[in-house]
């Protein structure tokens, strides 16, 4: 990305001059995960937003250097020197899905690649005794887009149960069957075969409540001995990839599933540039490198 100058009514605070600038702050904000697009415009709408101090306009601009604070928060722009990624993990039984254990459990975010700037964001979550498709991200809107209950994403479950499901429990869950957090209901159950003690079924939801598939086959009095996720929205678990192992998405794979939830996709040659958010350590502005 080549940064313009653009007309604006907020000058850099050293040179008094125009700063350059080059990304939208609504886009800036959403990639941080703070977040959708939408939301962000609605916080610049409300005065919520401010650039260097002044309150935003829809369509602001911003480079790196800038403070900007969102919801009260406080955030340095820096140069993000990152492009799109997402990366497809088939965790295995025993991680937990967060950074640091106090208990000191392995987890999913040790088997991801380094990044210099910016972090892995989960898309969803597995508990400790699922296995399967796990989605890991850099881009804060392409995350909360795919977990944000008004997009409905499916999350297909293949499960291995013990005995035979009766129809009225099926017709019961697919119906929809009080939990302690609301209603859930399977959007299908497929039967895939097995023995008679062992039997797979493929469940689809379109939630993400804490151990929902559990919670619904438990409250049935049906037990499970396998829960692994194989598919979430239009990204599959590959039947190549091995347990514990990841693969990172192609350019075409990752504006797929971009454009499967509803977010823009990114030319290549967009994939190293932009903008990103940093938590704002100091209330005093420092003077970036010249731009000239």
């Amino acid at each position: 990305m080549i940064a313009e100058l653009v007309h604006s009514d907020r000058l850099d605070p050293f040179t008094n001059q125009e700063k350059i600038v080059g990304e939208r702050v609504q886009k800036v904000i959403a990639n941080a995960g703070l977040g959708s697009r939408r939301e962000v415009e609605g916080w610049i709408r409300d005065g919520r937003v401010l650039i260097n101090g002044q309150k935003a306009k829809l369509g602001d601009q911003v480079a790196e250097n800038e403070v900007v604070t969102a919801n009260g928060k406080r955030y340095r722009t820096v140069s993000g020197g990152n492009r799109r990624r997402v990366v497809i993990y088939n965790k295995p039984e025993g991680e937990i899905c967060t950074r640091k254990d106090p208990q000191g459990r392995p987890t999913v975010y040790k088997a991801l690649p380094r990044m210099q700037r910016g972090r892995w964001i989960s898309v969803g979550r597995l508990d400790i005794n699922t296995s399967g498709l796990l989605l890991f991200t850099n881009d804060g809107e392409l995350a909360n887009q795919m977990m944000h209950p008004s997009s409905e994403i499916e999350r297909e479950y293949a499960v291995r149960l013990r005995g035979e499901v009766l129809p009225e429990t099926r017709d019961r869950l697919l119906a929809g069957v009080e939990l302690e957090d609301g209603v859930a209901r399977f959007e299908s159950i497929r039967y895939m075969g097995g023995e008679r003690h062992n039997r797979w079924y493929h469940v689809v939801i379109k939630e993400g409540k804490n151990r929902e598939v559990r919670r619904m086959w438990t409250s049935q009095g049906v037990e499970i001995s396998r829960l692994t996720r194989v598919r979430y929205g239009n990204a599959h678990l590959p039947r190549d990839l091995k347990i514990g192992k990841m693969r990172e998405l192609e350019p075409k794979e990752i504006n797929r599933l971009a454009k499967f939830v509803g977010v823009l996709g990114v030319d290549e040659s967009e994939y190293s540039s932009g903008i990103k958010l940093v938590v704002e350590k100091s209330r005093t502005y420092k003077k970036g490198r010249s731009r000239r």
